[in-house]
């Protein structure tokens, strides 16, 4: 029994109906990172209406995502100095379905997080013109200038996503499990078996599902897949914003043990 097989008792929900009630392209991201044995009290503690996406009779999901930044680590900086114009850019691959997505995240008004994302069927290696024009635009509209930036590949991550509908505040929770990071030329990789990545996608006050984690004493943690990861496995990089979670959750990664 696996600490995800509570979650087979509750009621589902579709793909089409999670978007419509809870798409959330803009939205406050809080993001937990829990042991996996943790998980069965979390959803115990949830409101009896949640609901589970399941899609073909299947309620976890592979997920592959690509992230790309400037050789100079533009985007990478931005996020680790908390700079207020950076952004994140991956081709993000559903393992299941085989659908590949370029996903631009920005951030909003007010410490929002604003996610643009257009089908993908080129190289998954690269950004291929239709790419390119889509990303500048996007980066342009959130006041980064990208004209002379190149785009190279970055990071890889892979991990089985579990999503949440939470009916009374249309808001979304995600656990993520089985986290491996891993850099393109894989000369280096970082896995977390024993650990969860909970996300909540909720308005500027919160959830539920945050208050709940709260009164188990988990506290919101900037635990960027990108930036902690990338922080990880390339320990040359400035990583201040990430080390207090690297040395709670993968001290394995800063005293050069095997991961």
């Amino acid at each position: 029994m696996t600490a995800l097989d509570s979650l087979g008792t509750l009621p589902s929900v579709g793909l089409g109906e999670l978007v419509a009630r809870a798409g959330l392209l803009t939205r406050f991201d809080r993001k937990y990172v829990l042991p996996v044995v943790d998980l069965p009290l979390v959803f115990g503690g949830l409101d009896e209406d949640v609901r589970v996406l399941e899609i073909g009779g299947e309620r976890q999901f592979g997920y592959r995502s690509l992230y790309f930044d400037t050789p100079g680590l533009d985007g990478y900086l931005g996020a680790a100095r908390r700079r207020r114009r950076r952004f994140k850019l991956r081709i993000r691959t559903y393992l299941d379905s085989g659908e590949h997505f370029v996903e631009v995240k920005t951030r909003g008004p007010r410490g929002t997080t604003v996610k643009h994302r257009m089908p993908y069927g080129g190289d998954l290696g690269r950004l291929d013109e239709d790419a390119r024009v889509f990303v500048d635009a996007v980066l342009a509209g959130a006041g980064v200038d990208a004209t002379g930036f190149r785009f190279v590949p970055t990071l890889t991550t892979t991990y089985r996503r579990t999503t949440l509908l939470l009916p009374a505040t249309l808001s979304r929770l995600t656990v993520d499990t089985g986290l491996i990071w891993s850099l393109p030329d894989g000369t280096a990789v970082l896995r977390a078996p024993d650990r969860a990545v909970v996300e909540t996608k909720a308005g500027r006050a919160g959830c539920d599902a945050d208050r709940l984690l709260w009164s188990l004493k988990h506290r919101p943690c900037p635990v960027s897949k990108y930036g902690t990861g990338l922080a990880a496995l390339r320990p040359e990089l400035p990583a201040h914003r990430w080390l207090p979670v690297l040395r709670r959750h993968f001290p394995t990664a800063l005293d050069g043990s095997p991961v």
